[in-house]
């Protein structure tokens, strides 16, 4: 699809698709200043919901797939880059929107000695969050060897916000919410000698003064979190998808020290 040369007719000039789409999603692939050309591959929607547009954009050095949602009133939602061109030759990629409208990408990879290596992610769109989730992920190789926090930047004024958990590959991250009412939240493990991992980001609403809830429309996954002092402790309904089949998000994991090299700096005071 990336390589194939497409008809003039579908040619959305740069002018009229900035109108609607935010540089930030073209800077992120092609960098900023570049203008690529854009090109309507087709369009799905959702019945009473969202629609999804797929077009391709491509300069002389990069192609890409972009999944563009709107809304009833067509209004941009959010948009997914669905397939990116690498560098090897090695690797297929493909990409899946289902009945359930889940966006599914998945990289293939051929070894030297023959076999092969599969990675994929699954996303979910989140209307009110304006994002696409990852609701699931499976490494292209065998096993993670660098644990990588996404929300480790954000915010840790709230009481709760901390890492928990034990070893490198064991995390439960918790950083501020977008409201006082909330937590946002990422969650890393491996069980079983690395058998069964289990990998889910969101925002978890509070419940009580000490527990707050995953649960998001469309998602069967719910996700607890209790509060003590020194610990959270976890417990899931259905989120067989986010993990393996023979492991779950329950347990009790306590809270990380802060490094010693992690020190506050204290302002200076000005004479």
């Amino acid at each position: 699809m990336l390589f194939k040369k497409e008809n003039d007719s579908l040619l959305i000039s740069y002018k009229i698709f900035t109108q609607f789409i935010p540089d930030t999603l073209i800077n992120k692939v092609f960098g900023k200043g570049i203008k690529p050309k854009f090109y309507s591959l087709g369009k799905v929607t959702e019945p009473d919901a969202e629609t999804y547009l797929f077009v391709k954009a491509i300069t002389t050095e990069k192609k890409t797939l972009y999944i563009l949602c709107f809304n009833k009133k067509s209004e941009f939602i959010t948009g997914l880059t669905g397939l990116l061109l690498d560098q090897s030759p090695a690797t297929n990629q493909t990409l899946i929107l289902d009945k359930k409208f889940t966006i599914t990408k998945t990289v293939l990879e051929k070894k030297a000695d023959g076999s092969y290596a599969e990675g994929k992610d699954v996303y979910v769109l989140n209307a009110d969050a304006k994002n696409f989730m990852l609701i699931m992920t499976d490494p292209l190789e065998d096993k993670i060897t660098e644990l990588i926090n996404p929300i480790d930047t954000l915010p840790v004024k709230n009481k709760f916000s901390a890492d928990y958990g034990t070893g490198k590959m064991n995390l439960v991250s918790v950083r501020d919410g977008r409201k006082n009412d909330r937590i946002t939240f990422f969650i890393h493990f491996e069980k079983n000698n690395g058998e069964c991992t289990g990998e889910l980001k969101g925002e978890a609403l509070m419940k009580t003064a000490t527990t707050f809830e995953y649960k998001e429309d469309g998602d069967p996954c719910v996700l607890q979190f209790a509060f003590a002092s020194n610990s959270v402790t976890l417990s899931e309904q259905s989120c067989g998808s986010r993990r393996g089949l023979h492991c779950t998000f329950d347990g009790s994991f306590p809270k990380k020290k802060i490094s010693k090299t992690e020190t506050k700096i204290k302002p200076v005071k000005k004479k």
